[in-house]
C-alpha cells in the first residue's frame, strides 16, 4: 500500500486542508512555497495517465474549492503533477500539488542524459 493510500486510510496523520468523500487535500510536509497543499483521490491510481477523466471532473471541482478555501483563488497558484519517473513522480499515487503564497518562480532546468560531464 502507497503512503497516501495509507494517509486516506488513517494509519499516517497529516494536517488535512478540506477533504470529502473521493478527495483529500493537506499540506506538504517538505513545502516548495508558503502554501503548499497535496491533492490526492481518495481512490488509487497510479498517475495522471491512468486517471479515469470523470475523475478528474470532480477533481477540478474540489481543487476549486481547496483555493477558495485557502484565499489562493484570490492571489494565485500553481498546479502541478508529475508523471511517471522522467515527470519526476515519486510517489505512485495521483497527486498535485498547489503552490502559492507567494510570487512564483519558474525554473526550467533538466537532467540531460545525453550531456557528457
Amino acid at each position: 500500500m502507497c503512503i497516501f493510500c495509507k494517509i486516506v486510510n488513517g494509519e499516517i496523520p497529516n494536517n488535512t486542508v478540506h477533504e470529502n468523500d473521493d478527495f483529500l487535500a493537506f499540506h506538504d510536509l517538505y513545502p516548495k512555497a508558503p502554501i503548499h497543499i497535496l491533492i490526492i483521490p481518495k481512490k488509487h491510481v497510479d498517475c495522471f495517465q491512468n486517471v479515469d477523466p470523470e475523475m478528474m471532473v470532480g477533481m477540478t471541482a474540489f481543487m476549486q474549492e481547496v483555493a477558495k478555501k485557502t484565499g489562493l483563488d484570490i492571489t494565485g497558484y500553481r498546479l502541478i503533477t508529475n508523471n511517471g519517473k522522467d515527470g519526476g513522480q515519486e510517489i505512485m499515487h495521483l497527486h498535485f500539488h498547489m503552490l502559492g503564497g507567494g510570487k512564483l518562480l519558474w525554473n526550467h532546468q533538466h537532467e540531460d542524459p545525453h550531456k557528457s560531464i
